[in-house]
Order: C-alpha cells, then sequence, then structure tokens
C-alpha cells in the first residue's frame, strides 16, 4: 500500500516475552505447571527490579506457549490493530481450590449481551474510522479482541495474547513484534490492572472505558494508563455529597471484593466521615462468593437499622446479592447504587425491579452514536462462520443451536431478526459505557494519525494520546488529564416507573468535578422517586438517632459512632440555631437565650425603679420619714417659746430637723435607673446630709459635756457660744463636702453594667468609680458618729430632766448598729438589692435619730403639757434648782458680752436666748455642785 502523505508506518516494539519462559524453565523447573498469571507476576516483579534486562531474544531453548486452550477472538488485519479486552463471558461456577493441587481451568459460560454491545461498539467505531478521508486516510485499523471473562486469570491470558500472539514458534529465535498498538479495556478494575501492568512493561497504551479504581490513576504504576470514564476518586465523593444532601447520616455498604469495589468504598468511607455521616457496615462479596457467604452479607442488610444502602457493586455482583435479598423478602430500603450497575437494563428488566425502585446514583452521561443501532442489527453468524463467538451469541440471543443433535433445542435457521429482540444488546437508549468504548477508539486513532504525522515510533504512542484534544461528531470533547483520566462529570440517575409499569432511568441532576465547591452538585428534588413500589411522598429518613431540634446539642454516645447520640439541652446562655449542632454558642456579652434556647435575646437591665414593689415601698417610706421629719419641725416651731424646746438648743434641734428631712429625701436618688448625674448625686447627697446631721448631734452633745465639765462657769460659755456652736456644725460638714469634691474630681461615679453577678441579666448599678472615696466617706460619717457615742456616754450620769445626753446615746447606738451590720449586707447583697440595702440604713438610721431625739420632746409637747414647766425642768432638788436659776442669770449676761472679758460685758437679767437659757440651767446645776457653801 502507498502512504503519500505519512512516513512509512512503525512497527509495533519488537520485544519477546513467551520465550522467556522457555528460557526460564532449565533454572525453573516444572515453571510450566504453574497458572500463568504465577509467571506473570514473577516476570512483572523480575522486570522491575532490573529494567536493564534486555527483552529482545531467547538464548537457550525454543518457546512454547503455556498455560490454558486458546481463548476466542474477534478480529480483523490491517495496518494499524487495536487491541480489545471485554467480558464477553460471564459466570464463572463457583467451586473452592486447594493450595495442595493445581487449580482447575475457568469455564466462562454465558454471554453478556452488554459486554457483546461492548465490543462490537469498538468494531463500529473502527469501521468508521476506515471510512473517514480526514482521519488515518489511506491506512486500515484492524483489531483483535479478546475475552477476559471478567477475572485475573483469563484477562492475564488475554494482555498475554494481545502482546504476544498465540503462535507456537519453532525456529531458534523467540523475537518477535506485538500484535497490537493500542488496548481498549478492560471492563473490570482488577482486569484493567493486570493488563495495563503487562502492556506498560511495552509501552503499549491501554485505555479503559469501564474501569474506575482510583488506584489506576498512579503514573508510577500504570505510565501508559488512560481512560474514558472519570475514577472513582470523584464518584466516591459524589456518592458522599449525594448521601449528605438527604440527610442520610447512618448508611450500610456493600461493596465488590476487588479492586473496584475495596478502593472505591474506602475512598467513600473516608469522604462520607469528612460529611459526617457513619456507616453502620461494610460487606463484600465476588461473583465467585460461595452461597453460605452472600446468605451472611444479606442477613447484616435485613438486621441491621440502616434504610439507605450505598452498593458499590460491579453487575455480576449485584446480581448475586439481589437474588439472595429476593429470596430473603428484603424490603423498605433506599439503594444507592455506583456508575457499575446503576443504569444496567439487565437488572431493569428482570424481576429486581421492584427492589430497585427508587434507587439513585451517578451514572456517566447518556450520549448518542449516529449509526451503531442498525450496525448491531446487523450482526450475524454468516459475517465470520468460523467465529463460535457469533454462534454462541446467536444461540443465546434466540434460544436454539446450530447443532441438530441437541435435543429439546430448537435448530437455528439463521434467518432470525436482531430486530424483533429487545435485550441489552439491541438497546441503544442508554448509551453510556458503549459511548466510552467509542471515545476511547477515536482517542487512539487522533493519537496514530498525530504520530504518523511526526514520523515518531510507535513507542511513543502513549505520549500522543495523553495529548488528544478533539470532539466527536456529538461535539462531546475529548481529552485527558496528566493522570490518564477525562473529565468528571456524572448524571445523577434515579429509577422510576413509566405508565407503563416498566423501570426507565430519569435523569435528576449532575456532578461536575471541575465546578468550584458548593457548585458541583445540583439536583432537582421534585423529579425522584423513592423506595418501594408505590410512589414515596416524602424521603426515606435513615439515622442512628433521631435529630436534635435548635435548642439543643449532639452528645455522642460512649462507645458508638459520632452518628449516634443523645439531644443534651444547651446551658443557659448558649444557643443552637440549626438542627443536630455539635455545640451551642454561647451569647454576646449582653445578650442571653431565650427559652427555647435558639435565639439571643437581649439581657434583661435590672435597677431598683419605682415600679417594682421594693422601690415602691422604699420610696414611700422615704417621703414618709421625710413628712414626720417636717411634722415634728412644725411642733417645734409652735412650742418654740416653751422651756422645754428653749432647753433644747432649738437652734441645733431645727437644724437637726431640716438634716434628717434631707437624709430621708436622699434615699429615692437611690432609686430608678442610673445615669452620671443620679451617679454622682447619689452618693454625694448621702454623704453631706449624714455629715450635717452627725456634727448636729456631736455639737449638741459637746455643748451639754462641756456646760457640764467646766471648773468654772466664766470658762463655760464662751467655749458653747452661738457661733462656735455654727462653726462646728460648718466645720464637720465641709470636711465631707471637701472628701466628696476630691472625690468627683478624680474618679466619679458612673453607671455601669454588671455582667458578672448575674450571667443571665444586666444590672445597672452605679460604679463608685474610686471604692477609697466611697469608703471614706462612709468612714468619716463613722468617726463622727463615734465621737458623739463616746461624749453622750459621758453625760450620761445628768439628772433626767436635763439629760438629753441619754437620748443621743441611744440613737447613736442604733446608728452604729445599723451601719455595722450595712457593711457585710452590702458587700454581699446581689444586684439591685445592694442599692435596697444601702437605702434601708439611710432610712433606718435616720428613723432612729428622728425617734431617739425628737420623740420623747414631741410626747411631752402634745401630750403632757403641764411638765412643759420652768419648775418641772428643775428637777426633783428645788433647792439646786433654785442655785441653776440664779446662775442662769449669769449666763444670760455672759451671753450678752461683747468683749473677751467677764468684765468687759453688761449683765442682762433676762434670758435673751434660747440658747442661753439652756447654758444657764445647765451651769447653774453643775455650779450648785461645784461651788462651796
Amino acid at each position: 500500500m502507498a502512504h503519500r502523505c505519512y512516513p512509512p508506518l512503525p512497527s509495533p516494539p519488537t520485544f519477546d516475552f513467551t520465550c522467556i519462559a522457555a528460557a526460564a524453565k532449565p533454572c525453573f523447573g516444572g515453571l510450566d505447571k504453574y497458572p500463568y498469571s504465577t509467571f506473570s507476576q514473577y516476570f512483572i516483579k523480575k522486570y522491575r527490579s532490573n529494567r536493564r534486562t534486555p527483552l529482545f531474544r531467547a538464548h537457550y531453548v525454543l518457546c512454547e506457549l503455556l498455560g490454558s486452550p486458546v481463548l476466542p477472538v474477534l478480529s480483523k488485519s490491517g495496518d494499524i490493530t487495536i487491541g480489545g479486552a471485554f467480558s464477553v463471558y460471564t459466570q464463572t461456577p463457583k467451586s473452592s481450590s486447594s493450595l495442595t493441587e493445581t487449580p482447575e481451568p475457568l469455564i466462562c459460560t454465558r454471554i453478556s449481551f452488554r459486554e457483546f454491545r461492548f465490543a462490537q461498539t469498538m468494531i463500529f467505531a473502527i469501521e468508521e474510522i476506515n471510512n473517514s478521508s480526514s482521519l488515518l486516510p489511506n491506512i486500515s485499523v484492524g483489531y483483535k479482541i479478546f475475552d477476559s471473562c471478567g477475572s485475573t486469570l483469563p484477562s492475564t491470558r488475554a494482555a498475554m495474547g494481545l502482546i504476544n500472539g498465540q503462535e507456537r514458534t519453532f525456529g531458534k529465535s523467540c523475537s518477535g513484534q506485538s500484535t497490537v498498538h493500542a488496548i481498549i479495556g478492560a471492563s473490570k478494575s482488577s482486569s484493567t490492572i493486570v493488563l495495563s501492568q503487562i502492556a506498560g512493561i511495552f509501552q503499549i497504551p491501554v485505555i479503559s472505558h469501564f474501569s474506575t479504581c482510583a488506584c489506576l490513576s498512579n503514573r508510577k504504576e500504570h505510565p501508559s494508563f488512560f481512560r474514558t470514564i472519570p475514577s472513582d476518586y470523584y464518584q466516591s465523593r459524589a456518592l458522599a455529597q449525594l448521601v449528605k444532601h438527604f440527610g442520610w447520616t447512618w448508611v450500610g455498604a456493600v461493596r465488590s471484593d476487588n479492586d473496584y469495589g475495596n478502593n472505591g468504598m474506602a475512598t467513600f468511607i473516608e469522604a462520607a466521615t469528612q460529611e459526617g455521616i457513619c456507616v453502620e457496615y461494610s460487606e463484600a462479596i465476588s461473583w465467585t462468593s460461595l452461597d453460605e457467604q452472600v446468605e451472611r452479607v444479606v442477613r447484616v442488610i435485613k438486621t441491621g437499622t440502616a434504610k439507605v444502602i450505598v452498593a458499590f457493586l460491579g453487575y455480576d455482583e449485584m446480581d448475586i446479592l439481589l437474588e439472595e435479598a429476593l429470596r430473603q423478602n428484603i424490603t423498605g430500603l433506599q439503594w444507592v447504587g455506583s456508575e457499575s450497575w446503576i443504569t444496567s437494563s439487565n437488572l431493569a428488566l428482570r424481576k429486581y425491579s421492584g427492589i430497585l425502585t427508587g434507587s439513585i446514583g451517578f451514572a456517566i452521561k447518556k450520549a448518542k452514536i449516529a449509526g451503531l443501532q442498525e450496525f448491531l442489527l446487523q450482526v450475524h453468524p454468516s459475517q465470520d462462520p468460523q467465529n463460535h463467538i457469533l454462534r454462541e451469541f446467536w444461540e443465546e440471543t434466540f434460544g436454539c443451536s446450530f447443532q441438530p443433535s441437541l435435543q429439546g433445542v430448537k435448530q437455528c435457521s439463521g434467518s432470525e431478526r436482531l430486530r424483533d429482540i429487545k435485550n441489552p444488546f439491541t438497546d441503544v437508549s442508554e448509551l453510556r459505557i458503549s459511548n466510552n468504548v467509542y471515545k476511547a477508539v477515536y482517542a487512539v486513532a487522533h493519537a496514530m494519525h498525530s504520530m504518523l504525522k511526526c514520523g515518531e515510533k510507535s513507542e511513543a504512542i502513549a505520549k500522543h494520546i495523553q495529548d488528544v484534544n478533539f470532539s466527536l461528531q456529538s461535539g462531546e470533547k475529548v481529552y485527558f488529564d496528566e493522570r490518564g483520566d477525562p473529565a468528571a462529570t456524572y448524571q445523577l440517575v434515579n429509577w422510576q416507573k413509566n405508565s407503563a409499569g416498566d423501570p426507565v432511568f430519569v435523569t435528576v441532576g449532575s456532578y461536575d468535578a471541575s465546578l468550584p465547591d458548593g457548585k458541583q452538585f445540583t439536583i432537582k428534588e421534585m423529579n425522584l422517586t423513592w423506595f418501594g413500589e408505590s410512589k414515596q411522598v416524602s424521603r426515606p429518613i435513615s439515622v442512628c438517632s433521631e435529630s436534635c431540634f435548635p435548642g439543643f446539642r449532639q452528645a455522642v454516645i460512649k462507645g458508638k459512632p459520632i452518628c449516634c447520640f443523645s439531644c443534651i439541652a444547651c446551658a443557659a446562655g448558649e444557643i443552637s440555631n440549626s438542627t443536630n449542632s455539635a455545640e451551642c454558642s454561647p451569647c454576646p456579652l449582653e445578650y442571653w437565650s431565650n427559652e427555647d434556647h435558639n435565639k439571643c435575646v437581649p439581657k434583661v437591665i435590672e435597677f431598683l425603679s419605682y415600679e417594682e414593689t421594693m422601690g415602691a415601698l422604699l420610696a414611700a417610706f422615704s417621703l414618709f420619714g421625710a413628712s414626720l421629719t417636717l411634722v415634728v419641725s412644725f411642733v417645734f416651731f409652735w412650742f418654740r417659746h416653751t422651756p422645754l424646746v428653749k432647753a433644747s438648743n432649738s437652734e441645733l434641734s431645727f437644724l437637726l430637723l431640716l438634716s434628717l428631712t434631707l437624709c430621708f429625701l436622699c434615699a429615692l436618688t437611690f432609686i430608678g435607673q442610673p445615669t452620671d448625674w443620679s451617679c454622682m448625686l447619689r452618693h454625694v447627697a448621702f454623704g453631706i446630709t449624714f455629715a450635717l446631721c452627725i456634727s448636729c448631734i456631736l455639737t449638741k452633745t459637746i455643748t451639754v459635756v462641756i456646760a457640764f465639765t467646766a471648773k468654772r462657769p466664766a470658762n463655760t460659755v464662751p467655749q458653747c457660744s452661738v457661733s462656735l456652736q455654727r462653726m462646728g456644725v460648718l466645720g464637720g460638714t465641709f470636711l465631707q463636702v471637701l472628701v466628696c469634691v476630691v472625690w468627683l474630681t478624680l474618679a466619679p461615679p458612673f453607671p455601669y453594667k454588671n455582667t458578672v453577678y448575674a450571667a443571665e441579666r444586666i444590672i445597672l448599678e452605679c460604679n463608685l468609680g474610686s471604692s477609697i472615696g466611697f469608703w471614706v466617706v462612709l468612714g468619716y460619717i463613722g468617726l463622727l458618729a463615734m465621737l458623739c457615742l463616746i461624749l453622750a456616754f459621758l453625760a450620761r450620769k445628768l439628772p433626767d430632766n436635763f439629760n438629753e445626753a441619754k437620748f443621743i446615746t441611744f440613737s447613736m447606738l442604733i446608728f452604729s448598729a445599723v451601719w455595722v451590720t450595712f457593711i457585710p449586707a452590702y458587700v454581699s447583697s446581689p444586684g439591685k438589692f445592694t442599692v435596697a440595702v444601702e437605702i434601708f440604713a439611710i432610712l433606718a438610721s435616720s428613723f432612729g435619730l428622728l425617734f431617739c431625739i425628737f420623740a420623747p420632746k414631741c410626747y411631752i409637747l402634745i401630750l403632757k403639757p403641764e411638765r412643759n414647766t420652768k419648775n418641772h425642768m428643775m428637777g426633783r432638788n428645788q433647792g439646786l434648782a433654785a442655785r441653776a436659776m440664779e446662775l442662769s442669770t449669769l449666763s444670760t449676761g455672759w451671753l450678752a458680752c461683747e468683749g473677751s472679758q467677764p468684765t468687759e460685758c453688761a449683765l442682762k437679767p433676762t434670758w435673751t436666748n434660747t440658747n442661753g437659757a439652756h447654758l444657764a440651767l445647765l451651769a447653774g446645776k453643775h455650779l450648785t455642785k461645784k461651788l462651796p457653801e
């Protein structure tokens, strides 16, 4: 044949394989007794350990083919030959093998219509290429297709046949050429691994249409492997996202016990764990498994609590599993399938459709191949009468036999028509894997086309396959990434029933791994049908534990998977606003959880207000005390000219009543919402009013003590003059004012939201600003009260009628007791009760002073006016009283003095001042005791 535009066709790689076995026989006696795969595995390991070993010639003995009989093939010669390995035969009989005997040869007995369609699709694509004027023009493409029988041992035999042929070598040279330039296949990952490992040694590329094991993406182990179906690396993660999407956190798992199932399920479990999904069990079965093992797996499924089963199985394993599941009457399960069986028309047409209705899983994109159906319908044994595969296919399709001697079986006439048959071979409505075969053939053709144009040797074909980038007639792009994988795109398929009740595969979503996270997976839930014969309204639930509602969190049960949990209510101040929250989230500082613990709401701001009972009562007592003090002031004013009022030092009494009124009213500043001004006013008003009040009492007490302890009358009255009393009151109060001014200047009180004491609410209180300032103010009041108590105690032995000191003593005892108990109560009281304690102390001490000092006098003024006389005021000792009254006149004169010496004073015989009268009486009493007769 002439090659006008291309250089001469490159020869396939030269190598020697079969003769290696013969050359090795002297060193390994009886090697021919071992299974073929045993030798191939030995050779692969030996070759990888010493890459320098030449593979060109055997030097010692003749070559002969080892192993089982010749496998059937479909073949056609051409300038370029593409190999194929498909599981045309299936269902190897189950048998146990002993390690002490040579295993019986595997016997494949039944035609797989789907796999035979794959093989015919390869032939169809090659015929299209041969008829093309643009792709490999003037070059014929041939094919050689072997049966891999879906097992590693036949796959090894097929690899040997594809690479080295099946002929025996009788010459002295065992060198030869490869019979194929590339291989399409195989359908199972385990078979493809063997095929790729053997072919990869000789740089012969293998392109699989159905092997999805992620392990095949390892370029170190499989340097010349490609595939037109996405890796399970993506499918397993897509299945995990699918399960997560429907909220199925408790699933069962069944896998094929081979590279496909084991690797795919391992990736799924890893991805599912990351998504928070738990696998209740993970069981494995093989199409060669014993019945007992299959029964055990089905019992595990039946007794399990998971309602969703992820089946990472090949078609054959799924067929075996469903047969046993039907026998054990397993229903009510939601099946999630892998691409290997989810669109299997064999399973859909059989009795399993009732079990599988509602199944969901990812499948390869459906495509249409123009002209394929007509090509398939034209398949006939007459195309190759010597090929027994075509005869067996025809016999099994029509239930006849070409051998007339078989009893009970009709004879095939050859006039039967495939057009009248509906089976997986003729059904082209779901061309998914067949399209992968079609793309694989065209990838080889485009690579060869590119390689021939460059004039490179056939060893470079793998490089050119890696670089292919073309589009099919349908517009679909074909290319491979650096690992030899195509773009990972899937269709989400749901098993439904049409109006006739037949199962159909409805596309309800998609998955594209090339898209960003969050956009890879799409689904149309409105179109879904769930498990069972009847259409389910809602999706099935498969969880180990019921969902935890908002307001609760999950608590893992010890010894069980994380998907098995109990629901614990969120603690106070924490919320969970989603279902199945793993943790409760704390609310922000000024927020608190509501009753349902599913929302954070602003905390209740707490302070002592007028609206609440306690605040209203305290305010009422405060106003009552102020009013009562005003009433006492009115009584004193009304009786201001009586001896009792005059003898009580009326000016200090009125000033004391005014300060008590302010003490009662300052309690009101502690009620209500704290503000900057109210915080400063309450403590300042409290400190100054009480300092004024105690200063008045102290001045009064000092006056009494001085009057009765002076040794000379002349020294008494000047020390107790009105101006000195006023100065004493003002001085005592001024010191407190000075302390408050310093306090407000340096660190004034301010409103403060206390969130520490009560976590569920905010206590709005007045921060002292400076604790030192507060305790200095309080300590100063305590100091005044202590001095007053000591002085009043010293004056306790005065005559009853003049003994005001004992009432002052009682009042100071009450005052001191209140404020001593106030300190621990103030420190330990919570929240607004701190303010209530302080108000109570103010009111209690104010009432104590009011009643102890003024109640006895009001009693006499109002109820016992007969005791409000000058004679009664002089007491029982009339002689001493008379002496005191005489001295009172002298005292009156002293009060009228304008100079500093008594001699400069003008004596006045009348009482011109109530304070003078008080002093006169007291001084007279003192002189009658101290002066000699």
